[in-house]
């Protein structure tokens, strides 16, 4: 048995409208629970125990040293300069790549990083990167070369050959598969 459409939208709507007089009738329950609460809270006496308004003595302060207060802020401003160091005044390490044969060679370690993080080659000449893997987190699987189209997997404990000529002069970034670790060919002309 077909019913028509005007016969299902008539349905739909009974029962839509069944279920919002349901809520509704829940909701005036609810109202007049709650009107009855308050009622009944504003009959009370409000009064509170004198016991109940001293301040309690379970969270008071505890006075530290004068020598461990500036032993503190000490380390923290030290810890502000390494920090400093670390991302904006450390040296990177670079490294000129030796030609051999017409082909720039250069290996790289992968241990927490890229060692040398900074290559420098000739403009017009074919590259070879060797990547030797030693670290084995999974950030480093993987090293990118997005302005050459490169993305090769490097295997643990192997050396990984990664090749391409760069025909102008610029810096191309490598990155781990994550982009947390970086390095840059400086292409001279």
């Amino acid at each position: 048995m077909k019913m028509k459409m005007p016969q299902k939208i008539f349905n739909s709507f009974a029962i839509l409208s069944f279920f919002l007089a349901l809520n509704s009738g829940m909701v005036s329950l609810a109202q007049n629970s709650l009107n009855h609460q308050v009622e009944e809270l504003a009959q009370m006496d409000m009064e509170i125990p004198a016991s109940e308004t001293k301040v309690s003595e379970q969270f008071r302060p505890i006075e530290q040293p004068l020598e461990l207060k500036i032993a503190v802020t000490l380390g923290g401003i030290g810890l502000i300069g390494l920090e400093l160091w670390w991302f904006l005044f450390r040296k990177t390490k670079a490294a000129q790549a030796e030609t051999k044969s017409d082909i720039q060679e250069l290996t790289i370690n992968v241990d927490g990083g890229y060692e040398p993080n900074r290559v420098i080659v000739k403009a017009g000449t074919p590259v070879r990167l060797q990547f030797f893997r030693r670290d084995a987190s999974s950030c480093l699987e993987k090293v990118l070369l997005p302005d050459f189209h490169i993305a090769k997997d490097l295997e643990l404990n192997h050396t990984t050959s990664v090749e391409f000529t760069p025909e102008q002069p610029g810096e191309y970034q490598f990155t781990c598969g994550m982009n947390m670790y970086r390095g840059v060919v400086v292409v001279k002309p």
